[in-house]
Order: structure tokens, then sequence, then C-alpha cells
């Protein structure tokens, strides 16, 4: 099974993944920790965008494309893989068709108001990274890390306003990508709103037809 998630930040694809993962025994992908191992195993791609993102600049379309195709061609993603942040332009799903099919690519979506109000609502552990949401999954007492006692924080890009930011990057880059896919009849849309027991239920459902 061959799948690309498309969502907005809170959409919950990570969850769904994580589950996906285990159901059909394949990698989640995400571009995020493809930077992250690149750059921690230094390998070749990954001084080039360590020194990319030191100067201050996006990483290229070829650079990605190539991390991509390097992470595709192992051996656990020979059944299948999950790719999460990529593609995220028109020109990088025309270098992923020419690496390889899809089965579907899955968009989650969500409202807006859901959204800011999913994300305004975390909270985080500074030193553990543990995270909470304040309407979700509270900690036992208000403001405090349930384990080490230390006081909760909101980071930045979780305040209302980085939040819709976010969205609006999220919305220019990804909805020509939606129509691309869906003119080639590949777009599922499922409702992002439920629990993630019911999302991931309705999205399994969907996959078998």
């Amino acid at each position: 099974m061959n799948l690309v998630f498309l969502g907005p930040p809170g959409a919950g694809k990570g969850t769904i993944a994580s589950q996906a993962k285990t159901h059909y025994d394949i990698p989640h992908i995400s571009t995020g920790d493809l930077f992250r191992n690149n750059i921690k195993n230094e390998t070749e791609l990954g001084k080039q965008v360590k020194a990319i993102l030191a100067s201050g600049n996006l990483v290229p379309d070829s650079v990605t494309i190539a991390m991509v195709k390097d992470r595709l061609s192992e051996d656990d993603a020979k059944k299948g893989f999950i790719l999460d942040g990529f593609p995220r332009t028109i020109a990088q799903a025309e270098a992923l068709k020419e690496m390889t099919g899809l089965d579907a690519v899955v968009n989650f979506v969500l409202d807006r108001e859901d959204i800011v109000k999913r994300l305004s609502g975390r909270r985080v552990c500074k030193s553990t990274g543990k995270t909470y949401h304040i309407i979700y999954s509270p900690p036992k007492v208000e403001g405090i890390d349930d384990e080490t006692g230390e006081s909760l924080i909101q980071r930045d890009d979780d305040k209302e306003e980085a939040i819709i930011n976010r969205l609006a990057v999220y919305d220019k880059q990804t909805e020509p990508l939606i129509a691309y896919y869906r003119e080639k009849g590949i777009l599922i849309d499922i409702d992002a709103k439920p629990a993630p027991e019911e999302v991931f239920a309705s999205m399994v459902k969907l996959l078998q037809k």
C-alpha cells in the first residue's frame, strides 16, 4: 500500500500514521524525520541540508526529492509506505510519480476553528517534550507536568496568530496539490474531526474499496 497523507497542521496525521503503519506493516516516512536523521548520521545529503538551514534558506526541491528517493529504495519500503510532508509542491508530486506509483492520497479535512482549538490547546513539558492538551488530554494538575512537576509551556507556534499564519502557508502550498491528485482520481477526503479511532476506521474502509 503506497500512501501519501495530506492535511493541515493539527489534523492528526501523525496519530493516524502510527496506527496505519502497524495495521499495514509499512513505514511512516515523515520529511521532518528524514531531514533530522540525515543530519544526525552526517550523510552527504544531511551535510547539504545542515548548511542550507544554517544559512537560513529553504531546502530546495532537488535535495528533498533525493532524500525521499533514497528512503523509498530501502528494504522496508518495498511493500509500501506512508509519506507525510512530501510532496508539498506540484514539482515534488511529479518527481514522486517518476519514482513510484500511489494507491491513494488521503486528505484529512478539518475546519479552521477546530484546528485552532486543537493546536492552541497544546501544552508541552520543556525538559521531556511530553505533550498535553487542555481539553483532550489535560495534565492531572492544571499547567503542571504529571511526571516532573514542572510548569507546562505553550510553544510559540501553537499560539493563535502563528497557527493562522501556518494555515495560510499550508493552504497556498497544498490547494494545487489537492486539485492535482483529485484530477488523477486517487484523492480520498477523510473527516478528521472525530476521535482518532473513528478517523482511522473510516480511512481503512475507504481504502478497501
